[in-house]
């Protein structure tokens, strides 16, 4: 199943397996620390992994780290820029940077880059394979930015989307920015995304309460053949075909 937690931040339940990606605050919309992770995730039977992409808030939160006390056997990999940034300690986590692999028998996961900071994460699990995107989109802000500007952000992004597709030529589920702070064409990076990958199915983030911009891109997604999971509120779950 996958979870929708809140922005970025999305779980995965597998067979005595669960990831939580990019946790910024739980899925209650009233009470602070309660939601989907707390009254649930952070107790469910099995091995635990807690990836962050990233320094910024909206990606890591500082307290995924207590959850240790509760759960000691927890398996934290983070980007390097946490570290680089002083937002954890050494020891508090394995951190991985572009190219790098972290593997177990549980799960793969593979660090590709992003046009902000940090990476994003290619990970395979119990033979579904999905992409975390983190801060990767190509992020033109065309109604603020010059052409120059536009065009590198988008060689930029290009070159990394380039990268992940000498790896692998498909995903069974995508996990993309769908930001409509971008203007009229916030759904470029993901358009480009699923046209360059095959794309099975896609979910949309980093749309903030902007639930109607991030799900109108289930037509350009279905016209490629894709299952779109449309988000409607922090908590919901989903099954992965």
């Amino acid at each position: 199943k996958l979870d929708y937690i809140y922005h970025s931040g999305f779980a995965i339940e597998a067979d005595g397996v669960t990831v939580i990606i990019d946790y910024y605050k739980d899925s209650s919309e009233t009470e602070y620390n309660k939601g989907i992770v707390h009254d649930y995730l952070l107790g469910r039977p099995g091995e635990l992994y807690v990836l962050s992409s990233h320094f910024h808030p909206d990606h890591f939160n500082r307290e995924v780290l207590l959850w240790k006390a509760e759960r000691p056997d927890i398996h934290y990999i983070f980007s390097k820029d946490i570290l680089k940034h002083r937002r954890a300690t050494r020891e508090d986590a394995t951190y991985i940077n572009k190219g790098d692999v972290y593997e177990d028998p549980n799960i793969r996961i593979e660090a590709f880059g992003s046009t902000d900071v940090g990476i994003s994460f290619l990970i395979d699990l119990q033979g579904i394979r999905l992409f975390h995107a983190g801060d990767l989109n190509n992020w033109h802000w065309e109604d603020e930015s010059t052409p120059a500007e536009i065009r590198e952000a988008a060689n930029f992004y290009h070159q990394e989307l380039e990268t992940l597709a000498r790896e692998t030529d498909y995903v069974d589920l995508a996990l993309f920015p769908v930001d409509p702070r971008l203007g009229k064409d916030y759904t470029r990076g993901a358009r480009e995304f699923v046209d360059r990958i095959r794309t099975l199915q896609f979910a949309p983030m980093h749309f903030w309460e902007k639930y109607e911009k991030a799900n109108a891109f289930r037509e350009y997604v279905e016209k490629r053949g894709g299952r779109f999971l449309a988000i409607g509120k922090p908590g919901e779950e989903k099954t992965i075909n």
